[in-house]
């Protein structure tokens, strides 16, 4: 963004509550110039209404999905059995809660998007550089989901229109109806997010109970065709529990916590909406670990049934449900695969980038627009291709995604955490020429950790199938500990670079 008539702009005042949260003063005029919009301002405190219940709901509605379904049930396609599977999965969202938690604090503190929050430590300009990465990896969530939604889409008016609806002539390796599902789930998802963040809230509290009922169904069904649980619980590990699985250990942990490592980054997007601290950090340590670790449960015995069943390990839900006889019991199915993929779909991919390309033009892009370009990138992404393969969609994609996220992390908790307390001042975070304003609204010491960082993390990965070979073979080592590595170099880096400059203003 360029800048142009660089006028002084008021600078706000900011009153602190005595539960610690923090709005701009009664009277005093809202943040305002070329770093702000309606949906980049703080949520006023008598807007903060989300409860404890409301953002567990939240979590069990994004957490009971098809593409959570498709982690568990990929370990045991790749081979894991279920307790292997269940045990990584549980880890790894227990460690991702940690800086969920610490970024989610900025919240409720002082009711400000993740984009802003950023600008604290990469520069109010600055900030369109984590911002822009994380809107990306949103994208391709969305269209990884979108797809898995015009699938069941697809599946469902098959069984109900006849033959002729799934041997439609192919398109691109796809029959032309299961391109007509894809736009149509599409086009109800913008719909939904056009109505705002409300109704989000409102589809997320009835959403979370319907999918878990569903999921609950799906193993009675599995366990029915397989003559009982113990053929779902009997299913043995093709690793065992020596050097193979721990090979496999490392990389599938890393892939698990980069599925959620974009949410523990714009968390600030929800729990800005938070009544208080205690809301939101009940709330998520009720919803993640819980649901996750739950759901993984539930998916790894179906895909074990499935294994028992059919001789081979059926990994996606929907053509799992596809296998029934029943057509109630397939609508059933396919409906609950819906609405748990609009559920976590519109929360977790589509308002966070939405935020996201509003702050990289705030005077152009309003949060419905930033959901529209969202919406059109998650489509020239090819979201087919990063889900057709569990092998490139969890050690590829979630791997790649979980490294660079990790690296900005490390960043927003050093800054927010270590070097300021958790102290912000509201009004810079909005204004050309405050503390926040660094070099030309750019933190160059935040790029260099971010940089650095990312490079560590993901250089020697194995790009497969995105693109052949590693960037960096010299770094594969640490390729298996992507997330770590980003976030405990960008951590480290960042206060070693930033701490020189605190000592220099403190004796200046």
């Amino acid at each position: 963004m360029s800048d142009t008539a660089p006028a002084p702009v008021p600078r706000p005042a900011q009153v602190t509550l005595p539960d610690g949260r923090v709005e701009i003063a009664p009277g005093s005029p809202a943040p305002s110039g070329p770093y702000t919009n309606e949906d980049l301002l703080p949520v006023p405190v008598e807007k903060r209404t989300w409860t404890t219940y409301n953002f567990s709901a939240l979590w069990v509605g994004m957490a009971h999905n098809t593409a959570s379904w498709t982690l568990a049930s990929g370990l045991i396609a790749v081979g894991m059995d279920w307790k292997q599977a269940v045990f990584t999965i549980a880890l790894a969202n227990v460690i991702v809660l940690i800086p969920m938690l610490l970024t989610g604090h900025a919240g409720p503190k002082y009711g400000i998007p993740f984009p802003v929050f950023a600008r604290a430590s990469f520069g109010v300009r600055g900030a369109n550089l984590p911002a822009v990465v994380r809107a990306l990896v949103a994208c391709g969530w969305f269209g990884i989901q979108t797809w898995i939604g015009g699938e069941a889409i697809y599946f469902l008016a098959g069984k109900l229109i006849g033959q002729g609806w799934a041997d439609a002539s192919r398109i691109g390796g796809y029959a032309w109806t299961m391109w007509l599902s894809f736009a149509v789930f599409w086009a109800i998802q913008v719909a939904i997010i056009y109505r705002g963040m409300e109704t989000i809230r409102r589809f997320e509290n009835w959403a979370a109970p319907f999918v878990l009922v569903g999921a609950v169904v799906m193993l009675w069904w599995m366990s029915d065709k397989a003559g009982g649980l113990g053929p779902l619980f009997d299913q043995p590990s093709g690793l065992g529990w020596g050097g193979d699985f721990w090979k496999l250990f490392a990389p599938s942990l890393m892939g698990m916590i980069g599925f959620w490592s974009t949410l523990s980054l714009n968390i600030p997007d929800f729990t800005r909406y938070g009544s208080s601290q205690r809301a939101q950090t009940w709330g998520q340590s009720l919803g993640l670990p819980t649901t996750m670790t739950l759901f993984a449960f539930l998916s790894v015995l179906v895909t074990s049934g499935s294994q028992a069943v059919y001789g081979k390990p059926v990994w996606d839900p929907v053509q799992l449900a596809a296998r029934t006889d029943s057509t109630v019991g397939l609508l059933y199915a396919l409906v609950t695969v819906l609405v748990a993929t609009l559920s976590v779909n519109i929360a977790a991919n589509l308002v966070s980038p939405a935020f996201d390309f509003s702050h990289v033009a705030p005077r152009k892009v309003g949060f419905r627009t930033g959901a529209l370009i969202t919406c059109v990138l998650a489509v020239l992404i090819r979201p087919w291709k990063l889900y057709a393969d569990p092998q490139g969609y969890i050690f590829t994609w979630l791997g790649l995604v979980g490294g660079l996220l990790g690296t900005v992390a490390g960043i927003l908790i050093a800054d927010y955490w270590i070097l300021r307390r958790t102290r912000l001042d509201l009004g810079d975070l909005y204004r050309r020429g405050g503390r926040y304003w660094y070099g030309g609204g750019w933190n160059w010491r935040a790029v260099v950790a971010f940089l650095v960082g990312g490079v560590l993390a993901v250089g020697g990965a194995d790009f497969h199938p995105l693109l052949d070979g590693r960037p960096l073979p010299v770094l594969s080592p640490l390729a298996d500990y992507g997330w770590a590595v980003g976030l405990g170099t960008s951590m480290v880096l960042y206060l070693g670079l930033m701490l020189p400059r605190r000592r220099r203003r403190a004796m200046g």
